[in-house]
Protein backbone atom coordinates (compact mmCIF):
# COMPACT_ATOMS: atom_id res chain seq x y z
CA UNK A 1 0.00 0.00 0.00
CA UNK A 2 1.38 3.61 -0.71
CA UNK A 3 3.23 5.20 2.32
CA UNK A 4 0.88 8.33 1.83
CA UNK A 5 -2.54 6.47 2.25
CA UNK A 6 -3.41 7.57 5.63
CA UNK A 7 -2.72 10.69 4.53
CA UNK A 8 -4.92 10.77 1.93
CA UNK A 9 -7.40 9.08 3.93
CA UNK A 10 -7.21 12.19 6.36
CA UNK A 11 -7.88 14.25 3.21
CA UNK A 12 -10.47 12.23 1.65
CA UNK A 13 -12.62 12.60 5.23
CA UNK A 14 -11.94 16.46 5.62
CA UNK A 15 -13.47 16.89 2.60
CA UNK A 16 -16.43 15.19 3.45
CA UNK A 17 -16.92 16.96 6.51
CA UNK A 18 -15.59 14.23 9.26
CA UNK A 19 -13.24 14.01 11.93
CA UNK A 20 -11.72 10.51 12.57
CA UNK A 21 -10.17 8.57 15.94
CA UNK A 22 -7.32 8.30 15.89
CA UNK A 23 -6.98 4.30 15.47
CA UNK A 24 -9.73 4.94 13.22
CA UNK A 25 -7.78 5.95 10.42
CA UNK A 26 -5.13 2.97 11.08
CA UNK A 27 -8.11 0.88 10.69
CA UNK A 28 -8.74 1.87 7.53
CA UNK A 29 -5.35 2.26 6.33
CA UNK A 30 -4.85 -1.57 7.39
CA UNK A 31 -7.56 -2.80 4.87
CA UNK A 32 -7.46 -4.67 2.48
CA UNK A 33 -8.86 -1.80 0.49
CA UNK A 34 -8.10 1.38 2.14
CA UNK A 35 -10.23 3.62 -0.73
CA UNK A 36 -13.53 1.48 -0.63
CA UNK A 37 -13.60 0.73 3.01
CA UNK A 38 -13.05 4.92 3.52
CA UNK A 39 -16.33 4.85 1.29
CA UNK A 40 -18.61 2.30 3.10
CA UNK A 41 -17.02 3.99 6.64
CA UNK A 42 -19.18 7.35 5.42
CA UNK A 43 -21.92 5.54 3.96
CA UNK A 44 -22.68 3.48 7.16
CA UNK A 45 -22.50 6.52 9.83
CA UNK A 46 -25.41 8.49 11.37
CA UNK A 47 -26.35 11.61 9.81
CA UNK A 48 -25.66 13.50 12.40
CA UNK A 49 -22.35 12.25 13.16
CA UNK A 50 -18.99 14.15 12.54
CA UNK A 51 -16.32 11.98 13.84
CA UNK A 52 -15.46 8.81 12.67
CA UNK A 53 -14.63 6.23 16.06
CA UNK A 54 -13.07 2.98 15.91
CA UNK A 55 -16.47 1.46 16.02
CA UNK A 56 -17.59 2.80 12.84
CA UNK A 57 -14.86 1.19 10.81
CA UNK A 58 -14.76 -1.82 12.73
CA UNK A 59 -18.51 -2.92 12.17
CA UNK A 60 -18.12 -1.94 8.36
CA UNK A 61 -14.64 -4.34 8.51
CA UNK A 62 -16.96 -6.93 10.41
CA UNK A 63 -19.89 -6.99 8.15
CA UNK A 64 -18.68 -6.54 4.20
CA UNK A 65 -15.90 -7.26 1.96
CA UNK A 66 -13.14 -4.93 1.39
CA UNK A 67 -12.75 -5.63 -2.68
CA UNK A 68 -13.82 -2.83 -4.91
CA UNK A 69 -17.02 -3.24 -6.66
CA UNK A 70 -17.00 -2.36 -10.14
CA UNK A 71 -17.06 0.82 -11.05
CA UNK A 72 -15.64 2.25 -7.94
CA UNK A 73 -13.54 5.37 -7.99
CA UNK A 74 -10.99 5.66 -5.12
CA UNK A 75 -12.35 7.49 -1.89
CA UNK A 76 -9.04 9.68 -1.79
CA UNK A 77 -8.85 10.44 -5.74
CA UNK A 78 -6.65 8.71 -8.23
CA UNK A 79 -2.63 8.17 -6.59
CA UNK A 80 -1.47 10.82 -9.47
CA UNK A 81 -3.35 13.72 -7.78
CA UNK A 82 -1.12 13.50 -4.81
CA UNK A 83 2.58 14.42 -5.25
CA UNK A 84 4.64 12.09 -3.46
CA UNK A 85 5.51 11.96 0.15
CA UNK A 86 8.75 13.84 0.73
CA UNK A 87 10.76 15.55 3.63
CA UNK A 88 11.62 19.08 1.80
CA UNK A 89 13.59 20.67 -0.95
CA UNK A 90 17.26 19.40 -1.60
CA UNK A 91 17.84 22.28 1.24
CA UNK A 92 17.17 19.65 3.53
CA UNK A 93 19.70 19.75 6.61
CA UNK A 94 19.03 16.81 9.22
CA UNK A 95 21.40 18.06 12.17
CA UNK A 96 22.38 15.64 15.26
CA UNK A 97 23.21 16.91 18.52
CA UNK A 98 25.82 14.19 20.36
CA UNK A 99 26.57 10.54 18.99
CA UNK A 100 24.70 9.85 16.00
CA UNK A 101 21.68 7.12 16.43
CA UNK A 102 22.23 3.86 17.55
CA UNK A 103 21.30 0.52 16.40
CA UNK A 104 17.66 -0.20 16.72
CA UNK A 105 16.75 -2.09 20.06
CA UNK A 106 16.62 -6.02 20.51
CA UNK A 107 14.71 -7.88 17.90
CA UNK A 108 15.10 -8.49 13.86
CA UNK A 109 13.15 -6.56 11.71
CA UNK A 110 10.26 -8.80 11.68
CA UNK A 111 9.71 -8.65 15.00
CA UNK A 112 10.09 -4.99 15.34
CA UNK A 113 7.50 -4.69 12.81
CA UNK A 114 5.11 -7.42 14.26
CA UNK A 115 2.87 -4.53 16.05
CA UNK A 116 2.88 -1.82 12.86
CA UNK A 117 -0.26 -1.50 10.50
CA UNK A 118 0.20 -1.50 6.88
CA UNK A 119 0.73 2.23 7.22
CA UNK A 120 3.75 1.46 8.39
CA UNK A 121 3.18 3.41 12.24
CA UNK A 122 3.51 1.98 15.38
CA UNK A 123 -0.15 1.32 16.52
CA UNK A 124 0.53 -0.48 20.41
CA UNK A 125 -0.41 2.76 21.92
CA UNK A 126 0.39 0.48 25.71
CA UNK A 127 4.44 1.10 25.38
CA UNK A 128 3.23 4.91 25.53
CA UNK A 129 3.27 7.11 28.75
CA UNK A 130 2.36 10.40 29.00
CA UNK A 131 1.82 12.22 32.10
CA UNK A 132 1.44 16.27 32.87
CA UNK A 133 2.72 18.30 35.97
CA UNK A 134 2.22 21.53 36.78
CA UNK A 135 -1.24 22.00 35.09
CA UNK A 136 -2.60 25.36 36.71
CA UNK A 137 -5.38 24.98 33.95
CA UNK A 138 -8.73 25.75 36.56
CA UNK A 139 -5.97 26.17 39.69
CA UNK A 140 -5.81 29.77 39.44
CA UNK A 141 -7.19 32.05 42.54
CA UNK A 142 -5.04 35.51 41.92
CA UNK A 143 -7.31 38.20 42.15
CA UNK A 144 -4.46 40.56 42.25
CA UNK A 145 -4.67 41.92 45.50
CA UNK A 146 -1.64 42.63 47.44
CA UNK A 147 -2.07 39.41 49.44
CA UNK A 148 -1.68 37.67 46.31
CA UNK A 149 1.80 39.36 45.06
CA UNK A 150 2.94 38.57 49.11
CA UNK A 151 2.07 34.74 48.21
CA UNK A 152 3.59 34.26 45.05
CA UNK A 153 6.93 35.43 46.00
CA UNK A 154 7.04 33.79 49.08
CA UNK A 155 6.47 30.67 47.12
CA UNK A 156 8.83 31.53 44.56
CA UNK A 157 11.37 32.14 47.77
CA UNK A 158 10.89 28.77 49.61
CA UNK A 159 11.10 26.86 46.43
CA UNK A 160 14.46 28.33 45.27
CA UNK A 161 15.87 29.24 48.96
CA UNK A 162 15.81 25.37 49.34
CA UNK A 163 17.68 24.46 46.13
CA UNK A 164 20.13 26.53 47.68
CA UNK A 165 20.36 25.62 50.88
CA UNK A 166 23.10 23.02 50.42
CA UNK A 167 25.36 25.30 49.23
CA UNK A 168 25.21 28.13 51.61
CA UNK A 169 24.70 28.11 55.71
CA UNK A 170 21.82 30.56 55.46
CA UNK A 171 21.25 33.90 58.05
CA UNK A 172 18.06 36.07 57.44
CA UNK A 173 18.90 39.48 56.34
CA UNK A 174 17.49 40.47 60.03
CA UNK A 175 19.75 38.10 62.20
CA UNK A 176 22.69 39.34 59.83
CA UNK A 177 21.47 43.29 60.96
CA UNK A 178 22.74 42.38 64.01
CA UNK A 179 25.94 40.67 63.70
CA UNK A 180 29.44 42.27 64.17
CA UNK A 181 31.63 43.68 61.99
CA UNK A 182 34.41 41.48 60.55
CA UNK A 183 32.20 37.76 60.90
CA UNK A 184 31.50 35.63 58.15
CA UNK A 185 27.99 35.77 56.94
CA UNK A 186 25.80 33.99 54.07
CA UNK A 187 22.75 34.86 52.35
CA UNK A 188 19.46 33.44 50.11
CA UNK A 189 17.51 36.22 48.82
CA UNK A 190 15.68 37.68 45.59
CA UNK A 191 17.22 40.08 43.89
CA UNK A 192 15.30 43.29 44.58
CA UNK A 193 17.90 45.94 43.17
CA UNK A 194 21.78 46.02 41.05
CA UNK A 195 23.28 49.16 41.12
CA UNK A 196 26.91 50.47 40.14
CA UNK A 197 29.00 52.80 42.39
CA UNK A 198 30.93 55.30 41.45
CA UNK A 199 33.99 53.36 41.67
CA UNK A 200 32.69 50.44 39.46
CA UNK A 201 31.71 48.04 42.11
CA UNK A 202 27.90 46.81 42.21
CA UNK A 203 25.99 46.79 45.24
CA UNK A 204 23.50 43.95 45.22
CA UNK A 205 20.27 44.19 47.30
CA UNK A 206 19.21 41.13 48.76
CA UNK A 207 15.54 40.36 50.13
CA UNK A 208 14.39 37.46 51.83
CA UNK A 209 11.13 36.89 54.33
CA UNK A 210 12.35 39.20 57.06
CA UNK A 211 14.17 42.26 55.26
CA UNK A 212 16.42 42.96 53.16
CA UNK A 213 20.56 43.43 53.12
CA UNK A 214 22.66 45.14 50.90
CA UNK A 215 25.98 43.01 49.12
CA UNK A 216 28.83 44.42 47.50
CA UNK A 217 30.39 43.01 44.75
CA UNK A 218 34.32 44.48 43.77
CA UNK A 219 34.62 45.12 40.00
CA UNK A 220 37.92 42.96 40.68
CA UNK A 221 36.73 39.97 42.00
CA UNK A 222 35.99 36.96 39.14
CA UNK A 223 32.30 36.92 40.19
CA UNK A 224 31.56 40.14 38.65
CA UNK A 225 31.11 38.83 35.38
CA UNK A 226 27.84 37.29 37.13
CA UNK A 227 26.34 40.38 38.18
CA UNK A 228 25.91 41.51 34.50
CA UNK A 229 23.80 37.80 34.30
CA UNK A 230 21.35 38.93 37.10
CA UNK A 231 17.43 40.01 36.62
CA UNK A 232 15.06 41.45 38.99
CA UNK A 233 13.17 39.18 41.46
CA UNK A 234 15.37 36.07 40.60
CA UNK A 235 17.01 34.08 43.54
CA UNK A 236 20.25 33.89 44.79
CA UNK A 237 23.04 32.74 47.09
CA UNK A 238 25.93 34.96 48.23
CA UNK A 239 28.76 34.11 50.73
CA UNK A 240 31.04 37.02 52.59
CA UNK A 241 32.45 38.72 55.22
CA UNK A 242 30.75 42.05 56.74
CA UNK A 243 32.45 45.34 56.55
CA UNK A 244 33.58 46.62 59.84
CA UNK A 245 30.13 48.66 61.03
CA UNK A 246 28.45 45.76 59.51
CA UNK A 247 26.20 47.71 57.27
CA UNK A 248 26.99 45.94 53.64
CA UNK A 249 28.22 42.41 52.92
CA UNK A 250 31.57 41.83 51.15
CA UNK A 251 30.57 39.16 48.66
CA UNK A 252 33.31 36.56 47.72
CA UNK A 253 31.29 33.48 46.29
CA UNK A 254 27.73 34.13 44.53
CA UNK A 255 25.57 31.34 43.54
CA UNK A 256 22.85 31.04 40.87
CA UNK A 257 20.21 27.82 41.78
CA UNK A 258 20.95 26.29 38.60
CA UNK A 259 21.25 22.54 37.14
CA UNK A 260 24.12 20.50 38.65
CA UNK A 261 26.51 19.72 36.86
CA UNK A 262 26.76 16.00 37.48
CA UNK A 263 23.13 15.73 35.97
CA UNK A 264 21.91 12.51 34.18
CA UNK A 265 18.99 13.06 32.12
CA UNK A 266 16.28 10.00 32.04
CA UNK A 267 15.92 8.07 28.64
CA UNK A 268 13.17 5.90 27.27
CA UNK A 269 13.16 2.49 27.20
CA UNK A 270 12.65 2.05 23.38
CA UNK A 271 13.71 3.94 20.81
CA UNK A 272 10.57 6.63 20.22
CA UNK A 273 10.75 10.01 18.65
CA UNK A 274 9.40 13.04 19.56
CA UNK A 275 8.91 16.08 17.11
CA UNK A 276 9.00 19.34 18.56
CA UNK A 277 7.29 22.24 16.98
CA UNK A 278 5.75 25.55 17.94
CA UNK A 279 4.29 29.05 16.94
CA UNK A 280 1.99 27.53 13.56
CA UNK A 281 0.25 31.02 13.65
CA UNK A 282 -2.70 29.52 11.39
CA UNK A 283 -4.94 32.81 10.36
CA UNK A 284 -1.84 35.04 8.94
CA UNK A 285 -1.27 35.31 5.66
CA UNK A 286 2.82 34.23 6.49
CA UNK A 287 1.43 30.82 7.43
CA UNK A 288 3.40 28.10 5.24
CA UNK A 289 0.77 25.95 4.76
CA UNK A 290 2.98 23.93 1.94
CA UNK A 291 5.76 23.79 4.41
CA UNK A 292 2.84 21.95 6.85
CA UNK A 293 1.62 19.76 4.24
CA UNK A 294 5.14 18.38 3.68
CA UNK A 295 5.81 18.07 7.42
CA UNK A 296 2.19 16.32 7.94
CA UNK A 297 2.89 14.13 4.72
CA UNK A 298 6.30 13.23 5.61
CA UNK A 299 4.99 11.97 9.25
CA UNK A 300 2.95 9.40 7.45
CA UNK A 301 6.10 7.81 5.81
CA UNK A 302 8.39 4.84 7.26
CA UNK A 303 10.96 7.32 7.78
CA UNK A 304 9.03 9.29 10.39
CA UNK A 305 7.07 5.73 11.61
CA UNK A 306 9.16 6.17 15.47
CA UNK A 307 7.55 9.60 15.98
CA UNK A 308 4.84 8.99 18.48
CA UNK A 309 4.46 12.21 20.21
CA UNK A 310 4.10 15.64 18.44
CA UNK A 311 4.40 18.34 20.98
CA UNK A 312 3.07 21.89 20.01
CA UNK A 313 4.86 24.58 22.23
CA UNK A 314 1.71 27.41 21.77
CA UNK A 315 0.40 30.25 18.86
CA UNK A 316 -1.57 27.95 17.37
CA UNK A 317 -3.17 31.08 15.79
CA UNK A 318 -2.16 34.52 14.38
CA UNK A 319 -4.76 35.89 16.76
CA UNK A 320 -6.30 39.17 16.60
CA UNK A 321 -4.85 42.46 17.97
CA UNK A 322 -1.70 41.15 18.79
CA UNK A 323 0.56 44.07 17.37
CA UNK A 324 -0.47 47.20 15.95
CA UNK A 325 -2.03 47.27 12.50
CA UNK A 326 -2.35 43.00 12.72
CA UNK A 327 -5.37 43.04 10.70
CA UNK A 328 -3.95 43.94 7.82
CA UNK A 329 -1.55 40.91 7.60
CA UNK A 330 -4.53 38.34 8.71
CA UNK A 331 -5.79 35.76 5.78
CA UNK A 332 -8.80 34.87 8.54
CA UNK A 333 -9.55 37.62 10.73
CA UNK A 334 -12.46 36.17 12.97
CA UNK A 335 -10.56 34.08 16.26
CA UNK A 336 -12.53 30.67 16.36
CA UNK A 337 -12.48 31.01 12.37
CA UNK A 338 -8.97 30.62 12.72
CA UNK A 339 -8.81 27.78 15.41
CA UNK A 340 -11.10 25.94 13.03
CA UNK A 341 -8.69 26.53 10.30
CA UNK A 342 -6.35 25.10 12.84
CA UNK A 343 -7.66 21.98 13.94
CA UNK A 344 -7.89 21.08 9.96
CA UNK A 345 -4.78 21.38 9.64
CA UNK A 346 -3.93 19.07 12.37
CA UNK A 347 -6.48 16.37 11.33
CA UNK A 348 -3.55 15.87 7.88
CA UNK A 349 -1.18 14.80 10.96
CA UNK A 350 -1.07 11.03 11.49
CA UNK A 351 -3.90 9.77 13.67
CA UNK A 352 -1.71 7.44 15.82
CA UNK A 353 0.33 10.48 17.58
CA UNK A 354 -0.22 11.85 21.00
CA UNK A 355 -0.21 15.44 20.65
CA UNK A 356 0.44 18.03 23.28
CA UNK A 357 -0.30 21.63 23.22
CA UNK A 358 0.26 24.61 25.22
CA UNK A 359 -0.87 28.29 24.56
CA UNK A 360 1.38 31.46 23.29
CA UNK A 361 0.40 34.93 23.39
CA UNK A 362 -0.88 35.00 20.03
CA UNK A 363 -3.57 32.01 21.53
CA UNK A 364 -7.19 33.26 23.22
CA UNK A 365 -6.04 32.52 26.91
CA UNK A 366 -4.98 35.34 29.37
CA UNK A 367 -1.64 37.12 28.42
CA UNK A 368 -0.73 36.89 32.10
CA UNK A 369 1.29 33.61 32.54
CA UNK A 370 1.05 30.87 34.27
CA UNK A 371 -1.46 30.87 31.07
CA UNK A 372 -4.41 28.52 31.60
CA UNK A 373 -5.00 25.67 28.90
CA UNK A 374 -7.10 26.66 26.39
CA UNK A 375 -11.45 26.90 27.38
CA UNK A 376 -13.71 24.71 26.58
CA UNK A 377 -15.23 26.28 23.74
CA UNK A 378 -11.41 25.87 21.94
CA UNK A 379 -11.07 22.46 23.04
CA UNK A 380 -14.01 21.31 21.32
CA UNK A 381 -12.87 23.24 17.97
CA UNK A 382 -9.38 21.44 18.38
CA UNK A 383 -10.48 17.94 18.81
CA UNK A 384 -8.68 16.75 16.19
CA UNK A 385 -6.77 13.81 17.59
CA UNK A 386 -7.70 14.13 21.08
CA UNK A 387 -4.92 16.03 21.82
CA UNK A 388 -3.64 16.63 25.09
CA UNK A 389 -3.63 20.21 26.36
CA UNK A 390 -2.20 21.90 29.51
CA UNK A 391 -1.35 25.21 30.55
CA UNK A 392 1.82 27.15 29.74
CA UNK A 393 4.03 26.07 31.18
CA UNK A 394 3.79 22.51 32.18
CA UNK A 395 6.41 19.48 32.85
CA UNK A 396 5.29 16.89 30.14
CA UNK A 397 6.86 13.32 30.76
CA UNK A 398 7.06 10.93 28.21
CA UNK A 399 8.06 7.65 29.14
CA UNK A 400 10.49 8.55 31.76
CA UNK A 401 11.50 11.36 29.85
CA UNK A 402 11.04 15.03 31.62
CA UNK A 403 10.22 18.15 29.03
CA UNK A 404 9.73 21.64 29.90
CA UNK A 405 7.15 23.33 27.60
CA UNK A 406 6.82 27.31 27.92
CA UNK A 407 6.37 29.16 24.80
CA UNK A 408 9.17 31.34 26.09
CA UNK A 409 7.71 35.38 25.88
CA UNK A 410 10.45 35.68 28.79
CA UNK A 411 13.14 35.24 26.27
CA UNK A 412 12.65 38.55 24.90
CA UNK A 413 13.18 40.20 28.30
CA UNK A 414 16.36 37.83 29.11
CA UNK A 415 17.56 38.91 25.48
CA UNK A 416 16.99 42.29 26.33
CA UNK A 417 18.54 42.77 29.81
CA UNK A 418 21.14 40.55 29.16
CA UNK A 419 24.62 40.87 27.08
CA UNK A 420 24.28 39.70 23.52
CA UNK A 421 27.12 36.98 24.55
CA UNK A 422 24.91 35.35 26.75
CA UNK A 423 21.60 35.95 25.44
CA UNK A 424 20.24 36.63 21.40
CA UNK A 425 18.14 36.20 19.23
CA UNK A 426 20.46 34.57 16.64
CA UNK A 427 21.35 31.81 19.52
CA UNK A 428 17.88 31.70 21.40
CA UNK A 429 18.85 28.58 23.26
CA UNK A 430 21.15 30.63 25.17
CA UNK A 431 18.68 32.40 26.71
CA UNK A 432 17.61 29.15 27.51
CA UNK A 433 20.52 28.19 29.31
CA UNK A 434 19.89 31.33 31.85
CA UNK A 435 16.50 30.53 32.85
CA UNK A 436 17.51 26.40 33.45
CA UNK A 437 20.47 28.51 35.65
CA UNK A 438 17.80 30.68 37.38
CA UNK A 439 15.59 27.48 37.67
CA UNK A 440 12.44 30.29 36.39
CA UNK A 441 10.88 30.47 32.84
CA UNK A 442 10.12 34.22 33.84
CA UNK A 443 12.14 35.43 37.05
CA UNK A 444 11.72 39.11 36.25
CA UNK A 445 8.45 40.40 37.56
CA UNK A 446 6.84 44.13 36.42
CA UNK A 447 8.99 44.39 33.04
CA UNK A 448 7.59 43.50 29.56
CA UNK A 449 6.48 40.22 30.53
CA UNK A 450 2.71 39.69 31.92
CA UNK A 451 2.73 37.63 34.98
CA UNK A 452 0.01 36.59 37.24
CA UNK A 453 -0.11 36.74 41.02
CA UNK A 454 -1.17 33.42 42.25
CA UNK A 455 -0.85 31.43 45.50
CA UNK A 456 2.12 29.26 43.68
CA UNK A 457 5.02 30.23 41.84
CA UNK A 458 3.85 27.41 38.62
CA UNK A 459 7.01 29.22 36.59
CA UNK A 460 9.64 27.68 39.01
CA UNK A 461 11.56 24.72 37.69
CA UNK A 462 10.67 22.21 40.80
CA UNK A 463 12.96 19.35 38.75
CA UNK A 464 14.99 19.48 36.39
CA UNK A 465 13.90 18.77 32.93
CA UNK A 466 15.73 16.70 30.55
CA UNK A 467 14.14 18.54 27.29
CA UNK A 468 13.63 22.24 27.58
CA UNK A 469 11.27 23.25 24.23
CA UNK A 470 10.44 26.67 23.90
CA UNK A 471 9.14 29.05 20.95
CA UNK A 472 7.91 32.75 20.60
CA UNK A 473 11.42 34.07 19.27
CA UNK A 474 10.87 32.36 15.77
CA UNK A 475 14.41 31.48 15.75
CA UNK A 476 15.45 28.11 15.65
CA UNK A 477 18.73 26.83 17.75
CA UNK A 478 19.32 23.96 20.56
CA UNK A 479 22.45 22.65 22.66
CA UNK A 480 22.83 21.30 25.95
CA UNK A 481 23.27 22.86 29.12
CA UNK A 482 24.43 20.76 31.87
CA UNK A 483 23.25 17.49 30.13
CA UNK A 484 19.91 19.40 29.57
CA UNK A 485 18.40 19.78 25.81
CA UNK A 486 16.98 23.51 25.04
CA UNK A 487 15.32 23.34 22.18
CA UNK A 488 14.19 26.27 20.36
CA UNK A 489 11.96 25.05 17.71
CA UNK A 490 11.24 28.18 15.08
CA UNK A 491 7.90 28.38 13.39
CA UNK A 492 5.59 28.00 10.48
CA UNK A 493 5.33 31.48 9.24
CA UNK A 494 7.31 33.43 6.80
CA UNK A 495 8.52 37.03 7.60
CA UNK A 496 5.70 39.72 8.27
CA UNK A 497 5.64 43.04 7.92
CA UNK A 498 5.88 43.82 11.45
CA UNK A 499 8.72 41.31 11.93
CA UNK A 500 10.75 43.14 8.78
CA UNK A 501 10.02 46.56 10.85
CA UNK A 502 11.85 44.80 14.37
CA UNK A 503 14.60 43.23 12.24
CA UNK A 504 13.61 39.99 13.38
CA UNK A 505 14.17 37.05 10.29
CA UNK A 506 12.26 34.18 11.02
CA UNK A 507 13.87 30.30 10.91
CA UNK A 508 10.33 28.49 9.27
CA UNK A 509 9.46 25.74 8.36
CA UNK A 510 11.63 23.01 10.82
CA UNK A 511 10.79 20.27 12.76
CA UNK A 512 13.12 19.20 15.57
CA UNK A 513 13.33 15.31 16.18
CA UNK A 514 14.59 13.94 19.26
CA UNK A 515 14.75 10.50 19.96
CA UNK A 516 14.34 9.95 23.40
CA UNK A 517 15.88 6.90 24.06
CA UNK A 518 19.36 9.25 23.42
CA UNK A 519 18.38 12.29 23.66
CA UNK A 520 19.91 12.77 20.23
CA UNK A 521 18.22 15.16 18.06
CA UNK A 522 18.37 16.00 14.05
CA UNK A 523 16.30 18.91 12.12
CA UNK A 524 13.81 18.33 9.42
CA UNK A 525 13.74 21.61 7.08
CA UNK A 526 10.22 21.80 4.88
CA UNK A 527 9.67 24.99 3.60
Amino acid sequence: MPQETPARIVRALVSRGYNAEREAVTLIAGSENPSVTLTRVVESVPDDALRITTDHVREVLASAPASDPPGTESASGPATEDPPVSAATSTDRDEPVGDSTPPETEGGASERNADRSASGRNTDSSLRSLDIANDMTGQSTGTGEYGDFVKVFRDRYEKLSKMLRGRVNHRPAKAISKMSGGEDAELIGLVDDVRSTKSGHWIIDLEDTTGTFPCLVMKDKDIAANVSELLMDECIAVQGTLSGDAGILFVDSLHFPDVPRSYRPNTADRHVQAALISDVHVGSQEFMEGAWNRFADWLHTEEAENIEYLLIAGDMVEGVGVYPNQDEELDIIDIYDQYRAFSEHLKSVPGDLDIVMIPGNHDAVRLAEPQPGFDDNLRDIMSAHDATITSNPSMVTLEGVKILMYHGVSLDEVIAELPSEKASYDEPHKAMYQLLKKRHVAPQFGGHTRLAPEELDYLVMEDVPDIFHTGHVHKLGWGKYHNVLAVNSGCWQAQTDFQKSVNIDPDSGYAPIVDLDTLNMTVRKFS
